[in-house]
């Protein structure tokens, strides 16, 4: 089959990343769809549930532009990384510190090409405090700045019908987390397509490095991010996503 530039692929629990585009049956689950019409080409265990990793960093994305579209949210504003961010993260590549002044844009850079948790869940406590002031006072009091994001996210979800999904924070951490989160082929596929209509995601999700800055007591610092999906720019391929933990295994969200 030649592919065209309308193809999306989802694999949940690879054995290994690149065997999503040589064997999808090397996953737990796929599903390959037209990404205009949602035309299903082939599929496996699509409605199976399983630990998605940081593919839900697409849903956090997508809930932080929706809310720059709507609210006239400015992702060049620069906010403050909350020490809250570092908690049950085991790894931090770019060497954030609390207290690193960033933009938000460049918070949407990390998490979609390095995927770093703290630029995630640093995202949904900024966007979440605007979200939660939306709130009736006596829910918003409930509610911590990123539960009232991960609420928008499965918000978002069930507007899109992902039926078999459950979103419990930002990044997708699955360790020592209580309920579990889960998704399915199916679902990622309906959430990516939808994603993938933004223009900005789509830029961001497209870039093999990207630099990004950020301040620290006043002195600035760079750092060049490595897109993780190793597929992007071959074959035609133009993102989407990587996701892994231990539970999840290897996951992959591709378009070409």
């Amino acid at each position: 089959m030649r592919f065209s530039h309308r193809f999306l692929t989802v694999c949940v629990g690879l054995i290994a990343s690149a065997a999503a585009i040589r064997s999808a049956a090397a996953a737990q689950a796929f599903i390959i769809v037209d990404s205009q019409t949602g035309y299903i080409l082939e599929e496996q265990e699509p409605r199976k549930k399983l630990q998605v990793g940081s593919l839900t960093k697409i849903a956090t994305a997508s809930v932080v532009l929706d809310w720059a579209e709507r609210k006239s949210g400015n992702l060049n504003e620069v906010i403050t990384i909350p020490p809250e961010a570092f908690v049950g993260t085991l790894e931090n590549n770019i060497g954030f510190q609390p207290g690193d002044a960033i933009t938000l844009r460049d918070l949407l850079y990390a998490a979609l090409v390095q995927s770093d948790n703290i630029a995630a869940y640093t995202l949904a406590h900024h966007v979440g405090a605007q979200l939660g002031s939306l709130l009736p006072t006596e829910v918003a009091s409930k509610m911590t700045p990123v539960d009232a994001f991960v609420t928008q996210m499965n918000a978002l979800a069930k507007q899109l019908k992902m039926e078999r999904t459950r979103f419990v924070n930002p990044h997708g951490i699955d360790n020592n987390v209580r309920p579990m989160p889960f998704s399915t082929a199916e679902d990622m596929a309906r959430l990516t397509r939808y994603a993938m209509n933004k223009a900005s995601f789509r830029f961001h999700v497209s870039q093999k490095e990207r630099q990004i800055s950020f301040d620290r007591g006043g002195h600035r610092f760079n750092y060049v991010l490595r897109n993780t999906n190793e597929l992007l720019g071959r074959n035609g391929i133009d993102g989407v996503k990587t996701g892994r933990t231990t539970r999840a295994g290897d996951c992959l969200e591709a378009r070409r």
